[in-house]
């Protein structure tokens, strides 16, 4: 049932084989609407909820360039950016390849 379902909106999780890592908070919409692209292309992913702890949020901030609002995402350890810029990769039909290297 999931295959037909998965086949019918052109979802092909199998083809998923990046490390995907992102820093968020419990509430934060842009968070919560990255992740919801993330679970819709099929993506496993590491989530780091850092709600409140300025040591994790240090850390996320230098991982990714001094960037400290959330989400921050990172694919193989590169870094991807925020929830928009997910999107803009989405949009381009950049984010699939991307998600397809292997980790």
């Amino acid at each position: 049932m999931l295959d037909a379902f998965n086949s019918l909106f052109s979802r092909h999780p199998e083809r998923n084989q990046a490390n995907v890592e992102i820093y968020t908070w419990q509430t934060c919409p842009f968070c919560i609407r990255a992740k919801l692209l993330l679970w819709w292309k099929g993506v496993n992913f590491t989530e780091y909820k850092i709600d409140g702890d300025d040591s994790a949020r240090s850390q996320m901030a230098e991982r990714a360039n001094g960037c400290r609002t959330v989400p921050q995402i990172f694919i193989n350890n590169q870094h991807i950016g925020g929830c928009n810029e997910l999107y803009q990769l989405d949009g381009e039909g950049k984010l699939e390849p991307l998600l397809a290297e292997p980790a």
